[in-house]
This record gives C-alpha cells, structure tokens and sequence, in this order.
C-alpha cells in the first residue's frame, strides 16, 4: 500500500458521535478523512473531490447505504467498506451485489477497522512478475495483467477494487484452480465477527459479479469456471 498520508477515505455516516470517532481514530493512523452525514452530503463531497475509498453505514436515513453503493458503481469505481448490523447477514450480501468491496458488522473494533481498510487497498492492480503473461484473452474480453484493466473490444470495463485483485489472483496462476478458502485468505476478508461459511458466500458473490463483466453467458461460464470441489480457475484462450 502507498503510505497513507497521501490516503484520502470519505466517511459517511448519520451518527455524528461515529463519525467523530472514526475520524480521529483513521487521522491518528496517518489517513487524510473526510466525512458525510448522509447520501446527500456524500454525493456533493464526491463530486467535488477524489478520494480511495469510502467507509460507509448501511442504515441512514433518506437514500441508504446500499442504493448510494449501486448509484456510485455506475460512475466510479472507488473501493467502498459498509458497516452493517450485526446479524444482518442479507444486508451484506446485497452489499455486495451492489458493488461494495467487503462489509464490516458493527460493534467493530477500530482495529479491525483498521485492518480491512489496508486490506482493500492493497488490492489496487500492482506490476506483477516477468514470469506472468502480460494479456489475458478472454473471449472478446482481455484483461491487461500490468495495468489491471478489463477491455471488452475498444471499451474499458470499470472493475472494483475486489474485482480487480480477483483477477490478479486467476492470473498469476491461468488454468489453475484456486479454492474459495484460499480467495477468502487473498483477498484479506475475515475476522473475528465473520464465520468461513459467510467469507466463502461473499467471494461467491463477488465471482458472480466479476462473470457479467467477463462472461457472454455468466451462468454458463467459459473463462472463470467453477471446478468441482476445487474452487474456481480462470480459463483464458
């Protein structure tokens, strides 16, 4: 991860005391915070300023987490954490669906807070090794391993943070394998308050996800392919 005084996160949350906390907690750690009190407020920030990743509630009044989650996904592609209820397990997942990078229940621990943040942002696209193809062809689709961009024809496809660390993983190993425990384990995702069943069911959902971008039929996959009790295995041509 870069050092993170050049870090810019957007909080937005309609408690003003959690705010507050969090605030101060991520400026101790070095991090740049801005913060919103709710979609509103966050849209008018965001159109404004740049920022590399957005902490954000579930549960605020007005226009929610989740909707203002899936209206950002159609202009950027800014890696965004949720903070859900604890319990509230379809909350995640919808999260999910939506376009958010990971979820994080509350009551949380700043720490693990912590932890998540640098997690994501280390899944931003890195130069990977010689060894590795440059350009993987998928179809009518081609991923660029060095710029960790998806092209389908002349046109770039806008990936998340997750999804693009995804690809990055199935690229270093084309025609391989790789077990959803493993994903989980990769992508930084887990913690006390989250159970492997719940972990390996976001990775699911982000692989769905990932499929419509890359896929003409993502429910009859030919490039990212399920492999029977061993994972999931990026097939390039």
């Amino acid at each position: 991860m870069s050092d993170a005084t050049e870090t810019h996160l957007l909080i937005v949350d309609d408690d003003e005391r959690i705010r507050g906390l969090l605030q101060k907690f991520l400026i101790r750690n070095g991090f740049w915070v801005s913060s919103a009190r709710d979609a509103a407020h966050a849209r008018r920030l965001l159109d404004g300023l740049e920022f590399d990743l957005i902490v954000m509630d579930v549960m605020m009044p007005g226009e929610d987490g989740i909707s203002l989650t899936r209206a950002l996904r159609q202009k950027i592609a800014t890696p965004i954490l949720l903070l859900t209820a604890k319990g509230e397990t379809e909350d995640r997942i919808a999260g999910l669906e939506a376009g958010a990078d990971d979820y994080l229940a509350k009551p949380f621990e700043p720490k693990e807070l912590l932890l998540r943040i640098n997690a994501i942002l280390r899944r931003v696209p890195q130069v990977v090794a010689d060894l590795a193809p440059k350009l993987l062809q998928l179809g009518p689709a081609r991923y660029d391993v060095e710029r960790g961009e998806l092209w389908q024809g002349e046109d770039l496809v806008r990936l998340t943070a997750t999804e693009n660390q995804l690809m990055k993983i199935f690229a270093a190993t084309p025609g391989e394998p790789v077990t959803r425990g493993d994903l989980v384990e990769k992508l930084g995702r887990g913690g006390p308050q989250d159970g492997g069943n719940a972990q390996e069911r976001a990775v699911d959902v982000q692989i769905t996800r990932l499929r419509k971008k890359i896929e003409a039929d993502p429910k009859q996959p030919r490039y990212l392919q399920t492999v029977r009790g061993a994972g999931y295995m990026l097939a390039p041509e």
